[in-house]
């Protein structure tokens, strides 16, 4: 039977009752479809069912649904106690172990139970859906259906499309996530899928440079979230979602993709994850967390101890730089007098290449990041050998804006640009290489991980021959081909395009 956008009745089958199959269960029955439960463990399906009812009564007792609809809802709970009992349903959802053998057996067991019309999905997260649905004879009717961690609450489902998968499969699949009120998006089968794939930029360009000594775990969060709209930074995230279980699916994805540069984490995480450390379950991961759970990190503000630069000499002409320096109250010098602090805004360079290319003195050149929102934290870098009072002096003036600064070792792109411009090249590879749709991708990565904006809206606002001018610097000054630019960002800057201009 196809699944279709409308309401006619439909039974959905469930294998696994832990956390991702009641709250799937949960979805499917607040958007009016029969979920049938079934695990292998004596009492799991019943006790998912009691979960999931607890859940909506909750609802009701918010005013999310009324009663008499929870008590509708619950009623489409069922607990079943053997596969049997799903030979009727549409599609069956599995939600179990992440075991490609196991999984195999069953998708097995299942095809011989279940009517020839029926679809079969895995809810698996890290197996590719070719290599389950290889031990099926009907491969065209497998595919993958991949929820978010907590169900109800996350609203995109990915629906992977394996080489065999038909498209009346991912029809079927696409209406059901629209039943079940999500945002479905039409993904490939691929190593990490769309949203963990899409994901490695944010904590693995984190932690490069963090792993680079440019700044502290404290000091790239509080950056991402004040100057990038991020609503966690990197190394909060990766604490918060378990070393143990993001540093291995960085390898799988890595070495799934034949070890591409762009993917790769770095020993400091690995570190973390042989330590034992793995974040707020453990107590520590990169922070340290008290006995409630709230995190205790240094301070990522840079408190110097000497009075505001009074005169600021700009190192090139820049409008917005001059705007900030004047909003901070400084005077406004049009040369170098040969004492005054320098002040310049790399979009790509670091402070070194500026002192180097406009032939300044490097001990008075302080850099500044323009390329996000200045009202909370402004990021500041020198060069080496950088007067520290001249750096104070200058970090002063801007904090009488009423932001609070934050002050880096020298780095191309400083931290935002060069992390935002990592998250947009990988988005522009997924394009390229047909993960999925440009618009889903954007779509998926809002949904999926709260990105304030998806990666190729990312590269359009920061302009896209921006991006590639930052991933350019940084992959000639480093001569690492993880800051290789993707072919969709490269073609689309140079000829002036928009950034979702399909191919």
């Amino acid at each position: 039977m196809a699944v279709n956008d409308g309401a006619e009745p439909l039974t959905v089958g469930i294998v696994g009752a832990g956390a991702m199959g009641r709250g799937i269960a949960q979805v499917a029955a607040t958007g009016g479809v029969t979920a049938l439960i079934h695990d292998s463990a004596a009492g799991a399906a019943d006790a998912a069912v009691d979960f999931a009812a607890r859940m909506l009564d909750r609802q009701a007792e918010k005013g999310r649904m009324t009663p008499d609809e929870a008590a509708t809802a619950k009623a489409r709970l069922v607990p079943v106690a053997g596969l049997e009992a799903l030979a009727d349903c549409d599609v069956v959802v599995e939600a179990i172990v992440e075991d490609l053998a196991i999984k195999r057996e069953l998708f097995r067991t299942l095809e011989e139970i279940v009517t020839a019309e029926a679809v079969i999905a895995s809810n698996t997260s890290s197996l590719r859906i070719a290599s389950i649905a290889s031990a099926c004879r009907r491969r065209e009717r497998i595919a993958g259906m991949h929820f978010f961690n907590p169900v109800p609450l996350m609203k995109l489902v990915e629906v992977v499309a394996a080489p065999e998968t038909s498209t009346a499969t991912t029809a079927s699949l696409v209406a059901l996530g629209r039943r079940l009120g999500r945002v479905p998006v039409v993904v490939k089968d691929a190593p990490g899928f769309l949203v963990n794939l899409g994901g490695s930029a944010y904590t693995t360009e984190g932690l490069r440079i963090v792993s680079e000594g440019v700044a502290t775990p404290a000091q790239v969060d509080a950056v991402m979230r004040d100057a990038a709209g991020f609503r966690m930074g990197p190394f909060e995230l990766m604490d918060l979602t378990g070393i143990d279980v993001n540093f291995p699916v960085r390898q799988i994805i890595h070495a799934g993709y034949f070890y591409d540069r762009r993917l790769a984490t770095s020993p400091l995480h690995e570190s973390l994850a042989q330590s034992g450390r793995f974040g707020r379950k453990t107590g520590g991961g990169f922070f340290d967390y008290d006995g409630d759970g709230k995190k205790i990190a240094p301070s990522a503000d840079y408190r110097p101890d000497v009075p505001p630069a009074a005169k600021l000499v700009p190192a090139e002409p820049d409008g917005a730089l001059v705007d900030l320096l004047e909003r901070a109250g400084a005077e406004i010098a049009t040369a170098d007098d040969g004492a005054s602090p320098l002040v310049c805004a790399p979009r790509s360079e670091d402070c070194t290449a500026v002192a180097v290319r406009l032939g300044l003195a490097p001990d008075r050149l302080v850099a500044v990041d323009l390329s996000g929102g200045l009202d909370k934290r402004i990021t500041v870098m020198a060069a080496p050998g950088a007067d520290e009072e001249v750096v104070g002096a200058v970090a002063a003036r801007l904090m009488e804006t009423g932001a609070a600064v934050t002050r880096i070792k020298d780095s191309p792109a400083f931290i935002a640009p060069r992390i935002r411009a990592m998250i947009a090249n990988l988005g522009c590879e997924m394009a390229q290489i047909g993960i999925a749709a440009p618009a889903d991708i954007d779509t998926a990565m809002k949904l999926g991980l709260n990105y304030p904006e998806g990666p190729l809206e990312l590269a359009e606002a920061m302009g896209a021959r921006q991006a590639l001018d930052i991933l350019a610097g940084l992959q000639e000054i480093t001569g690492d081909d993880r800051y290789r630019p993707s072919l969709w960002l490269r073609r689309r800057a140079l000829l002036g395009l928009p950034i979702h201009t399909p191919d």
